[in-house]
């Protein structure tokens, strides 16, 4: 039987699933991305949802990354990062957060945040432990979990609760088999923080189950209320904690994907085992880049939050206006309103208003099961672009209710 060139391609592409780990096979593609790809070229539509800032990295910080190119620093650094750099991140969070690290045995410098978490994760799970996640939350955690043998473990956070992790949801989730509770404050996509009281409760919690975090802090420079709480601040919890932060967010640097982790020693030493064979370490070139941001980029810094906060109380006023009811985010740079009233899904919402306002937001479902009933606007874009956003928001919801 002759066999024609399409079948024989499709044959191919059968035989060739076959062959992947079916930890990988069953992740499902971010809901985020897949999402945005249907807006991607459409210049009629305004788009409130990849989380990112829309300045452009500080131009000092470019040109100190150009400089090191044109003197020719373009090899390996030291596999944790050059010393100045973690130098210079030590006495960062210890000024900005009051956390201490050691930057010779207790810091890597990372391929963004993002490889911070994997490091984290791979170096700590036994298969079957189970990894307590609140959500709505970043959608990285659980496919990271699933794929080095982990099980994730929701833990439904509230908006009459302003999306706090609390002391009573916790417990309801732990098992004997749980080892890993992540934590991201700031929060992506709720936008909600903890305070110092806030995180009493859960460090009792933490230190009852003897539980290690992984606090994500990538936003810990975006909180407009009050002054940011690592969990490693808590008494007793610096030594059970992984933090993990970056560049990203607060510096305008996502593309340079230039993140860190810090913890205990020992935690560390494991982390740079995977760290050396898997990237053998971070750009040297966007560690000059970061280098440089701390050094003299706090006064941009600042700038571009209190843009943030302008824009952040421009989205909650309009989008409550319009008759979406939307909790006051205190961190990050998103707004998560509720759609409840309209009667529709997340997807369905999220689509149609895709479709007949112009305006793409990301499904609250994207971020795990408890965010059914509610979607993500980012407000990292112009102020005339938010206001054209609620004008047609408002319109679209005028035929909806």
């Amino acid at each position: 039987m002759i066999v024609n060139e399409q079948q024989l391609a499709e044959q191919n592409r059968k035989s060739m699933s076959s062959y992947l780990a079916p930890s990988v096979r069953n992740i499902q593609p971010s809901g985020i991305r897949k999402f945005f790809d249907l807006v991607s070229g459409n210049k009629d539509i305004i788009t409130l949802g990849v989380g990112e800032p829309d300045f452009v990295t500080p131009w000092h910080v470019r040109e100190a990354c150009v400089y090191s190119l044109e003197r020719g620093f373009t090899g390996y650094t030291s596999n944790a990062g050059m010393p100045e750099l973690r130098e210079a991140i030590a006495e960062y969070l210890n000024d900005s957060f009051h956390v201490a690290y050691d930057p010779a045995d207790e810091m890597i410098v990372t391929v963004g945040g993002s490889e911070a978490i994997d490091l984290a994760l791979r170096a700590l799970i036994v298969p079957g432990d189970e990894i307590l996640i609140p959500e709505p939350c970043y959608i990285s955690y659980s496919p990271i979990t699933s794929l080095g043998g982990g099980v994730p473990v929701g833990i439904e956070t509230k908006a009459e609760n302003q999306f706090k992790l609390t002391a009573e949801s916790l417990e309801a989730k732990i098992t004997p088999k749980s080892k890993i509770l992540i934590l991201c404050y700031p929060s992506n996509p709720t936008g909600a923080i903890m305070t110092y009281e806030d995180w009493l409760p859960i460090a009792e919690v933490v230190e009852k189950h003897d539980l290690i975090v992984i606090s994500d802090e990538i936003y810990a420079e975006l909180t407009y209320e009050g002054k940011h709480v690592s969990f490693a601040q808590v008494p007793g919890m610096k030594d059970r904690t992984i933090l993990v932060s970056g560049f990203s967010k607060a510096f305008a640097m996502t593309g340079w994907r230039m993140g860190y982790v810090c913890a205990h020693s020992d935690l560390i030493a494991a982390m740079l085992k995977i760290h050396q064979y898997t990237v053998m370490c971070a750009p040297a070139m966007g560690q000059v880049a970061a280098l440089e941001a701390l050094r003299n980029g706090m006064g941009e810094k600042d700038r571009m939050v209190e843009s943030y906060n302008q824009r952040r109380r421009l989205i909650v006023k309009g989008l409550c206006d319009v008759g979406l009811d939307c909790h006051e985010p205190q961190g990050a740079f998103y707004a998560f309103p509720s759609i409840k009233r309209t009667g529709l899904t997340s997807e369905d919402f999220a689509q149609r208003l895709l479709t007949e306002a112009k305006v793409a937001a990301v499904p609250g479902t994207a971020f795990g099961s408890g965010g059914e009933g509610f979607i993500r606007c980012s407000y990292a874009t112009s102020i005339s672009q938010l206001n054209e956003a609620l004008e047609r928001i408002g319109k679209f919801m005028e035929k909806l209710i």
